[in-house]
C-alpha cells in the first residue's frame, strides 16, 4: 500500500520545498485593465464556495488562486491598486499563471460586444461596470467541480470539492514565513493521475455518488486531451467535453465559461437558471430552457454575458417551494 500511495508524497515535498522562497524573492507582474475593472466581479466564479481551499479574498480585497498548470502547481496573489492589478506568484506554475495574466483576467474579453435590449440589462451593466469575462486556459479546474455540483445542492457540492481538494491535493506553494499566508490554509487540486487514485470509499466520504465520481473518473484519463479544448472556439470545445459520457451541455458549459472565457456558453438544463431569466425579462417565472433561449436570443454571442448581468441584477423570483433537499450519502 505505501508504494501505491508514493507518489503523492514527492509533489508534497517538492511544493513545500518551492513555498520556502519569501514573498520578496517571488515574481511579480502588473497589469492595467483598458476600462473599469472589478477584481473580486470578474474572478468570483472561479470560487467554490466561501470555504474553497483554492480561492481565497482577504479583507483587504486581495485575490489569492491556486492552480495546477502546464507546468506544475502555483499560487497567485492579486491586488486593485487604484485601477492597477498588481500579481505576485510562487511555485513552479508561477511564470505560467503571471504570463497569462491579462487573459485571466479578461483582456481578450470585449464587454463593448453586448448590447443590452431590455432595460434591466442596460441599467445593470452602467451599474456594474467592471465586469469582464475571465479566461482560465485550465480546463480540468473547472471541470471537475462542475461535476460535483450535478443534481445535487451547492453545500453539498462544495463540501465534497472541500474535502477532496484537501485531502489529495497538495498544499500551495507560497510565502511561508507569512502567517497570515498559512492562516488561508490554500490548497492545489490533485493532478489527474492523483484523481484517479481516490479510492472508493474517499468518493463516498466526500458524499459524491458513482455516477459523478466515475465521470470524474473517465475525463482525468483523457485529461490532456480534454484541456486542448482551452484553445477551440465554443463549439468544438463543448462537443470534446461532450464525447466524456457524463459530461453534457450544463457541464461542458460551465466549464467553459471559465477556462475559455465563453461568452455564449448559456447554461442550459439548470434547475433555477430559465425561471430566473424568464422572471427578468418576460415576467415568466415558470419559463423552460426554450422559452429561457428564444428570449436569449437577440444576445446570440453573448448570451453567458447577458445571464450574468441578470443574476448581478437581482431580480430573481421569490422562492415558492422548499429548497432542493441536502443529501449525504457518506452517511449511508
Amino acid at each position: 500500500m505505501a508504494g501505491r500511495f508514493a507518489p503523492r508524497t514527492a509533489p508534497r515535498a517538492a511544493v513545500a520545498r518551492q513555498a520556502a522562497a519569501p514573498a520578496k524573492d517571488a515574481p511579480t507582474r502588473d497589469w492595467t485593465p483598458p476600462g473599469p475593472f472589478d477584481l473580486r466581479l470578474v474572478l468570483g466564479p472561479l470560487r467554490r464556495g466561501p470555504a474553497d481551499p483554492t480561492f481565497r479574498i482577504t479583507r483587504d480585497g486581495t485575490v489569492w488562486r491556486t492552480g495546477r498548470t502546464p507546468t506544475g502547481p502555483g499560487t497567485l496573489r492579486l491586488s486593485d491598486r487604484g485601477g492597477r492589478i498588481e500579481a505576485a506568484a510562487w511555485g513552479p506554475g508561477a511564470p505560467w499563471l503571471l504570463d497569462r495574466l491579462p487573459t485571466l483576467l479578461g483582456a481578450e474579453d470585449d464587454p463593448d460586444a453586448f448590447r443590452p435590449y431590455h432595460r434591466l440589462l442596460a441599467v445593470t451593466r452602467h451599474r456594474r461596470p467592471g465586469l469582464r469575462l475571465l479566461r482560465t486556459g485550465l480546463v480540468l479546474e473547472s471541470l471537475i467541480p462542475s461535476v460535483l455540483e450535478q443534481k445535487v445542492t451547492t453545500d453539498e457540492a462544495y463540501r465534497a470539492w472541500r474535502y477532496l481538494v484537501r485531502a489529495h491535493g497538495t498544499p500551495a506553494p507560497g510565502p511561508t514565513d507569512d502567517a497570515a499566508f498559512a492562516a488561508l490554509g490554500l490548497y492545489v487540486m490533485p493532478d489527474p493521475r492523483t484523481w484517479s487514485l481516490v479510492p472508493s470509499w474517499e468518493w463516498h466520504r466526500a458524499g459524491v455518488d458513482a455516477k459523478r465520481s466515475a465521470t470524474i473518473l473517465r475525463a482525468v484519463r483523457v485529461a490532456r486531451r480534454l484541456e486542448e479544448a482551452a484553445g477551440m472556439d465554443l463549439p468544438e470545445a463543448t462537443a470534446r467535453l461532450c464525447l466524456v459520457p457524463g459530461i453534457g451541455p450544463w457541464t461542458a458549459a460551465e466549464t467553459l465559461q471559465r477556462s475559455n472565457g465563453a461568452a455564449d456558453a448559456v447554461t442550459v438544463g439548470d434547475l433555477h437558471l430559465p425561471g430566473i431569466v424568464g422572471h427578468a425579462l418576460a415576467d415568466n417565472r415558470h419559463a423552460d430552457d426554450e422559452e429561457m433561449l428564444a428570449l436569449l436570443a437577440p444576445y446570440e454571442g453573448q448570451r453567458h454575458r447577458a445571464t450574468r448581468l441578470i443574476l448581478l441584477s437581482g431580480r430573481v423570483p421569490p422562492r415558492r417551494a422548499p429548497r432542493m433537499t441536502r443529501g449525504d450519502i457518506a452517511r449511508l
